[in-house]
């Protein structure tokens, strides 16, 4: 078979570039920036090390054709009052278990969580009280990855701004690519929240000190909370 044939066999995998809307929502979305975190029966609001709630960044149901996660619920949340790059902790060539709980020196426990639920029902009875809630649409697109054309997305190839990085999850499974959150993405915050130390502005908030996220997730889908952020610049 000629090359050209081997290429018209390949196709690249499913990627929906994430596009904020500019209405401020006021009920219920399952694709949001802020809002009303949904969760499955068995799972509660994450809080901190510190024992503050996170703050929900941004949800997304993720579509059908998503390999490994279509069909599932993906959520991001981050402490508004703790604030740095996140630390993969390994032993013996894996994450340790439970990572996402793992001390993130120099702070003794995660701050920190990022959720795919098979089944959230309900949303909360309240909205994230600090980050505004706008709507958020997936558009489906041909990942290009040419230099420095990154995009909020999900699906598609990560775009790594310093070489991959590869994790085995603590069960034993490679952790596989599912969304990226460019540099400086700002997620603006109502008057009167708390101030993120270290934010570029007063009224936004920052993942991970701005860095570039890469979340990868376990295929084998034994926990939930089973996703780690991998931070670049």
């Amino acid at each position: 078979m000629s090359d050209g044939g081997v290429a018209e066999m390949w196709a690249p995998p499913p990627a929906y570039r994430v596009e904020t809307g500019t209405e401020p929502l006021d009920r219920p979305a399952r694709n949001s920036l802020g809002g009303w975190p949904c969760f499955d029966d068995d799972q509660e609001w994450p809080r901190c090390f510190c024992g503050e709630r996170m703050a929900l960044f941004f949800q997304l149901d993720l579509p059908d054709d998503i390999e490994f996660f279509g069909g599932e619920h993906l959520s991001v949340f981050h402490c508004a009052h703790h604030h740095d790059a996140s630390d993969p902790v390994t032993a013996d060539g894996r994450l340790v278990p439970r990572f996402w709980e793992a001390p993130q020196p120099p702070f003794p426990g995660s701050f920190w969580r990022v959720l795919l639920q098979r089944d959230p029902g309900v949303p909360e009875a309240e909205p994230e009280p600090a980050v505004r809630a706008l709507p958020l649409t997936l558009r489906p697109f041909v990942d290009a990855q040419r230099p420095f054309d990154v995009h909020f997305k999900v699906g598609g190839t990560a775009a790594w701004a310093q070489g991959p990085e590869q994790y085995r999850c603590a069960c034993g499974t490679e952790m596989v690519f599912l969304c990226q959150v460019p540099e400086y993405q700002e997620f603006g915050v109502h008057p009167g929240a708390p101030v993120q130390p270290y934010s570029i502005r007063d009224d936004a908030y920052l993942l991970f000190l701005g860095n570039e996220v890469y979340l990868l997730a376990c295929p084998a889908r034994c926990d939930p909370a089973a996703v780690l952020p991998v931070n670049q610049h």
